[in-house]
């Protein structure tokens, strides 16, 4: 049996994705994982930016807010992993982590709020 958690986190992505790509964003991974770390999107902007985006979930108030969970270690791994893909990756006009908190707001909708540009380079 699936954790709901983990299933509410999937739609979560799907929900982030859907918003990116409404507002003239290409999401090029969902998921993308490499030996230093996993990327929840990868996406350009309309600007052309390579962007890894964190995806971060609550449902309530408990754990702290999304923004918080996301401390100097982790940040580090996240970027790790997008220089990863950057290598790869068709040139950009410059690569950041951005972050995307998302709440449920009832009636199967979501709050998001995206927070650009927590790392850029």
């Amino acid at each position: 049996m699936a954790d709901p958690r983990h299933e509410l986190g999937l739609r979560a992505e799907v929900a982030v994705a859907r918003w990116l790509v409404a507002r003239g964003w290409t999401v090029l991974e969902r998921r993308w994982r490499c030996p230093i770390g996993e990327l929840d999107l990868v996406a350009r902007d309309p600007a052309g930016g390579l962007v890894g985006v964190e995806v971060k979930l609550r449902s309530t108030g408990r754990a702290g807010t999304g923004a918080e969970s996301v401390d100097p270690r982790r940040m580090a791994r996240l970027r790790a992993a997008l220089a990863t893909y950057g290598r790869a990756a068709p040139p950009a006009t410059g690569l950041r982590l951005d972050l995307v908190t998302v709440t449920p707001a009832g009636d199967g909708r979501w709050r998001i709020r995206h927070l650009p540009a927590i790392d850029g380079w």
